[in-house]
């Protein structure tokens, strides 16, 4: 099994008491952890007693400088030559080691899966999408910033709400992409949430990041509802 190493993460835990919930912070590839920062600091205001954790891909960045997404950091998994035919094996190749380290770090702060949630950016929002698309009770929410599927969702991840987040000018992954695949979800039966935001482009934006906090404080998951109903339907005939 992964141990979790805090010396390539960011972490912001609570000031007292044991975390009730957990963030791991997915970056995009060719930044590190520190990119997610702005978004760990509105998870820390919001959520005070959460474990916020940003790690980082366990590949340094291979991309050719000057490319649409570049720097001097890592990756998730390797673009270079990359095509559209491969991509989804690109990522199905990188997603056991993946998982395995989102189960190190809730293993290490002891927390239940459906108090997980993964937040990405960009790559970072691929392995994410599709981590809980592959496997079952890994994380009970999923935030995917400027992201995409590496395939079309073909079902509905289990008990999973899913808050996907893009800009409307976004050159690097088109949001048109992610609208199809929210509207796929929703037919399929998932809780999907889908904010495009116009005027901003590839970026962990302030305003996404706002959204995200506004779905997190308000979206119900139909499963919710639908237990509600029932509840009350069995009241009623009481």
């Amino acid at each position: 099994m992964i141990t979790p190493q805090r010396s390539q993460a960011l972490a912001l835990l609570p000031d007292k008491g044991l975390p009730e919930l957990l963030f791991l912070l997915l970056h995009g590839a060719g930044a590190d952890a520190a990119q997610m920062r702005p978004l760990a600091q509105a998870l820390r205001a919001q959520y005070p007693q959460a474990a916020v954790v940003s790690i980082n891909g366990p590949e340094a960045f291979d991309q050719i400088p000057g490319s649409a997404e570049s720097g001097p950091g890592q990756q998730w998994y390797s673009l270079q030559g990359a095509s559209d035919d491969d991509h989804p094996e690109r990522v199905a190749a990188a997603l056991p080691g993946f998982v395995a380290t989102v189960r190190a770090w809730a293993e290490q702060f002891d927390m239940a899966w459906e108090r997980v949630a993964l937040a990405g950016f960009s790559q970072g929002a691929v392995m994410a999408l599709e981590a809980v698309q592959a496997e079952p009770q890994l994380a009970g929410r999923v935030l995917a910033f400027s992201g995409a599927y590496a395939s079309p969702p073909a079902h509905a991840p289990d008990q999973v709400s899913l808050h996907i987040l893009h800009g409307q000018r976004d050159p690097v992954l088109p949001y048109q992409d992610q609208v199809t695949a929210a509207r796929r979800l929703v037919q399929l039966g998932a809780d999907v949430t889908a904010d495009v935001l116009p005027d901003l482009g590839h970026e962990l934006h302030a305003e996404l990041i706002a959204r995200a906090m506004e779905q997190l404080r308000t979206f119900v998951p139909a499963r919710v509802w639908k237990a509600a109903m029932e509840a009350a339907k069995e009241q009623k005939l009481d």
